[in-house]
């Protein structure tokens, strides 16, 4: 009985999660030619200082309707140096 009640308890759980996610809008890949209809940028990830290399970033902005999408696109990190 004890392992039905963690079952469960446990299905709650990932149903609960898989609920707080369904709001989050997916991850769109940016690819040259990818029409933008940004109104608000929200939020932008930092571009890491330590990495010279090559790496994956995400802007979450709102469009001109309301909708909130979140973009990946790649960037140079700041970790290069002209030495």
């Amino acid at each position: 009985m004890k392992m039905f009640t963690t079952f469960i308890a446990a299905s709650f759980v990932m149903i609960g999660s898989q609920m707080a996610f369904a709001d989050q809008p997916a991850v769109e890949q940016y690819t040259y030619g990818s029409h933008l209809d940004i109104a608000k940028v929200i939020h932008m990830e930092a571009i890491p200082d330590n990495i010279c290399a090559v790496v994956p970033v995400q802007m979450t902005y709102m469009d001109h309707q309301g909708q909130e999408h979140v973009m990946q696109y790649s960037v140079m990190g700041n970790g290069c140096t002209n030495s």
